[in-house]
């Protein structure tokens, strides 16, 4: 645990200290994180030493990613998708499915899982994440609605696939545990949970008995959110359906809430996911990586180039999208971190392909993060027209520019010229 928190301590600050170069280069705070953690882990140098199985590694991970839903959830309020969801409507209501689809026939086909594996691994593997292409959703020189969309996107399709993953899951480990009854139960009770708390706290804020003062109102959402977390937990509701209602909740109800808390929920979620993301770098080493096998390559190589891209492309056909705004959605598909959560999920279930199913998710995620955050600033560049120029050749351009206005001006003050001057006296 010392050294767990040692080098979570070192990563943070070194990841604050180039964090300004990670904005304009091709470097990635989530890849440092994750690529941190593989080498200290015990496949490399040993500092840090984890297994799947242990109770830091599940514990923090789904605290991250109740804290990821939640914040999501603060962006998909009715507003959100009311003012602009005709793009992302067309991203989860045909992309999502279809992505769903064609990754499922990907691993049945290349890795040789059942039908029902793998629509569970394809369901783990179709949350994307905004993170991961900051360099695009946060650039003002993209399209406003390319920025929308992905965004939206991302805040939602993690909370969408939830029931999907855990019905397949549920399957998966066998009739004898499939209780739709319990299920259904434990889906409804997160909803309910998600709802009801958050609506409650703010609708008290608006009686005359109660009043939040400026310095408390970043807190609030906190305490929505913690309260949340321990009664689905006492209640045995869906912890992240919770999650993600209660986000959603907050941003249609509370919109001043969501505003006072978003700057402050942003730096508690990046903080967790980047503690999370540490973590399952460690998990990671030469020998996991290894048992994969071609065909394992081979799937998270395709999950990410093909899945996704072919479906993106038939649910945007005629949506109104220049080609390099259509390319950009298509490309831009990154594994999100509910994925990580997910895939530990399945390992923790002991289904008899849930090692395999773990491996092909950590390889496809890992792929995901280095190839999607390392080329988010080249693709957003795309979209600038106004491409910084070396210092030099821009002294150059204003040399030249000034010594041609220069030469005009000596030519418009000069006496005419002897042929300008004879063809002026002659007759017309």
């Amino acid at each position: 645990m010392t050294n767990l928190l040692l080098a979570f301590s070192a990563m943070l600050l070194l990841a604050v200290l180039v964090s300004s170069l990670a904005h304009r280069t091709v470097l990635s705070t989530a890849a440092l994180f994750l690529v941190g953690g593989f080498l200290l882990g015990d496949g490399v140098t040993g500092v840090i030493t984890l297994r799947p199985g242990d109770t830091l590694v599940s514990e923090l991970a789904e605290l991250a990613l109740f804290a990821v839903l939640f914040t999501d959830g603060m962006h998909a309020g009715w507003q959100d998708l009311r003012s602009a969801w005709r793009l992302p409507g067309r991203a989860l209501g045909w992309g999502l499915p279809l992505t769903l689809l064609v990754t499922a026939v990907l691993a049945h086909y290349v890795v040789g899982l059942g039908w029902v594996q793998s629509l569970l691994i394809a369901a783990i593997l179709t949350p994307t994440d905004p993170v991961f292409a900051a360099a695009l959703v946060g650039n003002d020189k993209v399209p406003p609605r390319l920025r929308h969309l992905l965004n939206v996107e991302s805040g939602v399709n993690d909370g969408l696939v939830l029931p999907f993953v855990v019905l397949f899951l549920a399957i998966a480990q066998g009739e004898e545990n499939l209780h739709l009854g319990e299920l259904g139960a434990e889906l409804a009770g997160g909803l309910a949970i998600g709802v009801a708390i958050p609506w409650a706290a703010i609708m008290l804020v608006r009686t005359r008995w109660f009043a939040i003062s400026p310095k408390y109102e970043p807190l609030n959402a906190v305490a929505i959110g913690l309260l949340v977390l321990a009664t689905a937990q006492a209640t045995h509701g869906n912890l992240f359906l919770a999650a993600f209602a209660a986000g959603v909740t907050v941003a249609t109800v509370g919109h001043r809430h969501r505003e006072a808390f978003e700057e402050f929920g942003e730096l508690i979620a990046e903080l967790l996911k980047l503690a999370a993301l540490l973590v399952f770098g460690a998990l990671l080493s030469p020998a996991f990586l290894g048992d994969v096998g071609w065909t394992g390559w081979a799937f998270a190589v395709l999950a990410l180039v093909v899945a996704r891209p072919v479906a993106i492309w038939v649910s945007f056909l005629r949506s109104g999208l220049t080609a390099r705004e259509q390319a950009a959605v298509m490309w831009f598909g990154p594994k999100g971190f509910a994925s990580v959560v997910y895939g530990l999920l399945v390992l923790e279930s002991g289904i008899p392909a849930g090692e395999k199913i773990f491996h092909l998710v950590g390889v496809t995620i890992t792929l995901s993060i280095l190839a999607h955050s390392s080329t988010d600033i080249v693709v957003a560049r795309g979209f600038d027209d106004e491409h910084e120029v070396p210092a030099w050749f821009e002294r150059t351009r204003t040399r030249i520019r000034r010594s041609g206005a220069a030469g005009k001006a000596q030519d418009d003050t000069s006496p005419p010229s002897r042929s300008e001057d004879h063809s002026r006296d002659r007759p017309q």
